[in-house]
């Protein structure tokens, strides 16, 4: 055995450097590369999501129930990207289209689900935001995606763990929330369940900082940092004018020029989709109230927003919400 006084300088910098390399290769080798991922959805976020991860050299499977769907998603992706292209270079229409030819590169879409994820890392969905249609998409995949493959969902209300009860308890489970537009906003939310490995964890986060994103993290919790205080608050500005407090315009007014959002909760509302904000709200109150997660005040319906959705007047999408769009 050596004592501490025999071992010099350079023998001490030596038996630390291989330390350190003993270190590195071991996080090297609990660390899963996600080189290829499967999206399933090929609307406006899955699409959005697509884009970003081919335009970052990922290897990525667009993945819907028809080729109308998929076809729409690619022209989501070719408009985005041809805005990208034309910015970069604004004189060159043959480097405009060797951008955007670039990208496709990466991309490939089917129509069958269990091909789509036979060779992937990560799978994710970005379809509706129904916990059943969720569960019975994965519970398929689950036999037969790669066994080490990681399981992702983009929703944005929905409990990650819930999700997971459609498939084998041995496959890995996370959230990766994504903000619209996706190849625009600069954040995703992490969400680790009781189950998810560091592993995992470190996976998602090194592919979201190559994806050029920041991430945040957080636990399985209702609507999780974003949406946990976002939606209350767009939910009492609604409140405040039905109760004739202040005007939608007004509301809107004060909280960007008196508190610095660069939107107003109307504003935002629109944005998102009222829809959108009437079944978070709906879906907390059926399933979280009870539970003692979500106070029901917070949450409490609003007329005045369920109206709209029953005019399908939802915001910016339908062309009018709370204000009218042309």
């Amino acid at each position: 055995m050596l004592s501490p006084r025999m071992l010099r300088p350079s023998v001490l910098r030596s038996l630390q450097g291989c330390a350190v390399r003993r270190s590195f290769a071991t996080s090297a080798a609990l660390q899963k590369d996600i080189n290829h991922m499967t999206v399933f959805g090929a609307g406006l976020m899955g699409a959005g999501i697509v884009q970003v991860a081919a335009q970052n050299g990922i290897k990525v499977v667009m993945t819907d129930v028809s080729d109308k769907a998929l076809e729409n998603g690619k022209k989501i992706i070719t408009k985005s990207l041809t805005r990208i292209a034309r910015k970069a270079h604004p004189e060159d229409e043959a480097a405009q289209k060797s951008l955007i030819d670039k990208v496709f590169e990466n991309i490939s879409t089917s129509t069958s689900p269990d091909e789509a994820v036979k060779s992937s890392d990560l799978v994710l969905e970005a379809i509706v935001e129904n916990i059943k249609v969720k569960q019975e998409l994965f519970s398929k995949l689950d036999k037969s995606a790669p066994k080490d493959a990681i399981f992702a969902s983009n929703t944005s209300s929905l409990s990650i763990t819930d999700i997971a009860q459609s498939t084998e308890p041995s496959r890995q489970w996370i959230g990766w929330h994504w903000f619209n537009p996706p190849p625009q906003m600069k954040l995703v939310e992490i969400i680790k369940t009781e189950k998810t490995s560091e592993e995992t964890y470190r996976a998602l986060a090194d592919l979201s900082k190559r994806m050029k994103k920041t991430a945040v993290s957080c636990k399985d919790t209702p609507g999780f940092i974003v949406n946990r205080l976002l939606v209350p608050y767009m939910l009492e500005a609604v409140r405040m004018v039905e109760r004739g407090e202040a005007s939608a315009e007004d509301v809107d007014v004060a909280m960007k020029l008196g508190a610095g959002y660069p939107m107003g909760p109307f504003e935002l509302s629109d944005f998102v989709g009222l829809d959108t904000l009437s079944h978070i709200s709906r879906g907390w109150r059926d399933s979280r109230v009870e539970t003692g997660e979500i106070s029901a005040e917070a949450v409490k319906e609003s007329p005045l927003l369920e109206q709209l959705v029953k005019e399908n007047k939802l915001g910016r999408k339908t062309g009018e919400g709370f204000r009218k769009y042309d």
